[in-house]
């Protein structure tokens, strides 16, 4: 592993995005002076010299290769890792145009552009002290503005860490309607970007329609399987998997399969004359279990919750039908609308135990201190599948997560 390869990897947090770009920098410096002390002392060893003189030597190598700094203010006898995070102005103007403008060289450099389209919380921009919440095409556009900056600016390439992708339930047409989720990710192409890092993609499908572009979909399960450890004995019989719906099979199957745990399935009519506007009115118009609960510790996964309606009418048919507890998890916790003030309700009523959610969307103490919500956080892997990209090396072990699943439930 080359010393002086971490130094041409930047990162870029867009509005919105900068506590989640914080913990995965947090997370990929750490990994990197684990694996470089390990280095250094395999070295220390290897010709026979003390981790100072090897340290000396590699960061002389170093050196050698970033002649536009002064190496003088850098020590010399210990890893020195870099700081990753590029210096980027945001300008939002009156009329709602957006500017990126980068405060530094990216001149060969391998740059990802971490951004969170959900965060609709307040935000501040360079030169206003106006606080403004962004749309989803507002953080699209302002993803698109930092695209042609890093690569106008010389970036080698770049890389969109997304871990919501915008507009990705319009993924198949019903009638006369935009493929808008093939749009945006060939938008995406056409701008630069080399590759997209996504969450839990709604439809897998959407992959298949790039030219060049590679869409990397990871996965939350390895995190929300370590929060459920905590809330329940995974050996439990009374466990059962419950898919919410017949597009999460193949999700709750995965669980199912990896926990060694019976799966059910609800199956739900729906009304698509109307649209879920909260969680108090979805679409559903039946539902239909396909298995038993009755008794049992149910837990269920899904990719998104939004309104939560669908939902809240999955928990409250599981909690007539028998179900002695409920725990629900979702990759991309929206919480749209007044979805948090329903499932409180839901809660004092005892329809469900927990919910857990990833830190994949930004959420504030509002959430966060909720008793039933419990947050998995995911940064560690972003920090690791970015430094894996970066360095060239497979990212199948994460990606197929089953092995590291099973080693930690070996652990129970």
């Amino acid at each position: 592993m080359s010393i002086i390869k971490p130094a041409s990897l930047g990162i870029i947090a867009c509005p919105g995005a900068e506590q989640f770009t914080s913990d995965v920098i947090r997370h990929l410096k750490r990994q990197y002076v684990k694996k470089y002390h390990k280095l250094a002392s395999d070295l220390s060893a290897k010709y026979s010299m003390t981790t100072e003189e090897v340290w000396k030597r590699m960061n002389l190598i170093e050196d050698l290769h970033r002649l536009e700094d002064d190496p003088r203010k850098r020590p010399v006898d210990r890893f020195r890792p870099p700081e990753f995070r590029l210096p980027v102005r945001f300008t939002r103007f009156a009329n709602g145009e957006f500017k990126s403008e980068l405060l530094s060289s990216v001149k060969g450099m391998s740059v990802f552009i971490i951004q969170d389209v959900e965060n609709h919380y307040p935000l501040s921009f360079y030169n206003s002290e106006e606080l403004v919440r962004l749309s989803v095409n507002d953080h699209v556009m302002m993803l698109f503005t930092t695209i042609d900056a890093a690569l106008e600016a010389g970036a080698e390439s770049v890389t969109l860490v997304l871990p919501t992708y915008p507009y990705s339930r319009q993924h198949k047409k019903r009638g006369r309607e935009a493929l808008t989720a093939r749009w945006f990710g060939q938008m995406c192409e056409h701008s630069g970007a080399s590759r997209i890092i996504t969450v839990d993609i709604h439809s897998k499908e959407i992959e298949n329609t790039f030219n060049k572009l590679i869409l990397e979909n990871l996965h939350g399960s390895y995190q929300i399987i370590r929060a459920l450890k905590d809330l329940v004995d995974l050996s439990d019989p009374d466990l059962v998997v419950v898919s919410p719906d017949t597009g999460a099979v193949d999700r709750n199957k995965f669980y199912a399969g990896n926990l060694k745990k019976p799966l059910a399935l609800l199956y739900k009519e729906r009304d698509y004359s109307r649209v879920s506007r909260d969680a108090s009115s979805s679409n559903i118009t039946n539902i239909r279990l396909l298995g038993d609960v009755t008794g049992k510790i149910v837990f269920m996964a899904d990719d998104m919750l939004g309104t939560g309606g669908t939902l809240m009418k999955a928990m409250r048919e599981l909690k007539r039908l028998g179900a002695r507890q409920i725990i629900a998890a979702a990759s991309l916790p929206f919480f749209t609308g007044d979805a948090v003030d329903h499932f409180d309700q839901a809660y004092k009523e005892g329809i469900f135990y927990r919910i857990i959610g990833t830190n994949a969307v930004y959420h504030d103490a509002m959430l966060l201190d909720r008793e039933w919500y419990i947050s998995a956080d995911i940064t560690d892997l972003h920090a690791r599948i970015i430094s894996r990209l970066h360095h060239g090396r497979s990212l199948s072990p994460l990606l197929e997560n089953s092995r590291i699943i099973q080693k930690l439930l070996r652990k129970e």
